[in-house]
């Protein structure tokens, strides 16, 4: 009984320093758009009836077919939310269990575990493809920004994780 108690005791400290360390979001409000559940499926596009054109400068069409693959199994939830930012925002750092795809008005993003710290600076219509391993997002402009999020999920449980701050290689 005592040693239940005293292991019971050392998890319940645990959680509490993990919550106290985490990086939670400061000046980003969330707004859900929508969640859903999606069943196994496997998609591929390379149909030459699907092109994209663009006229270049000289006047000429250049085509080029557009090539996808995705897969899912067995089920997942697609959420999909905007994020906006305050000057000076940060998402906090933080993982996802599974990819996220992000269209951006001006975010910075570092990874975890960059050593060097180095931003990656994403302008407005931009996308950024976050594959899961950590990361934190900052408007580190004095305008506000705003994002649109696809992250995938297991069905029903969160889509994001907090992580310890300040990051390993990075000062906040």
């Amino acid at each position: 009984m005592k040693r239940t108690l005293g292991l019971l005791c050392a998890l319940v400290f645990a959680g509490y320093m993990v919550m106290t360390w985490a990086s939670t979001p400061v000046g980003v409000t969330p707004t859900l758009i929508g969640r859903g559940t999606f069943g196994a499926f496997r998609v591929k596009s390379d149909n030459s009836a699907f092109k994209f054109k663009a006229s270049l400068a000289s006047g000429k069409e250049n085509s080029d077919d557009l090539k996808s693959k995705a897969s899912l199994e067995p089920v997942a939830d697609f959420v999909v939310r905007t994020n906006d930012y305050a000057p000076g925002a940060s998402t906090g750092w933080h993982t996802h269990p599974g990819p996220v795809f992000i269209t951006v008005g001006e975010i910075t993003f570092y990874e975890v575990d960059d050593p060097s710290c180095t931003p990656k600076l994403v302008r407005e219509g931009q996308g950024y493809v976050d594959s899961g391993h950590g990361h934190i997002g900052r408007n580190e402009t004095g305008n506000p920004a705003r994002d649109v999020v696809v992250a995938i999920a297991p069905v029903g449980l969160p889509f994001r994780n907090e992580l310890p701050a300040p990051g390993p290689y990075c000062a906040f």
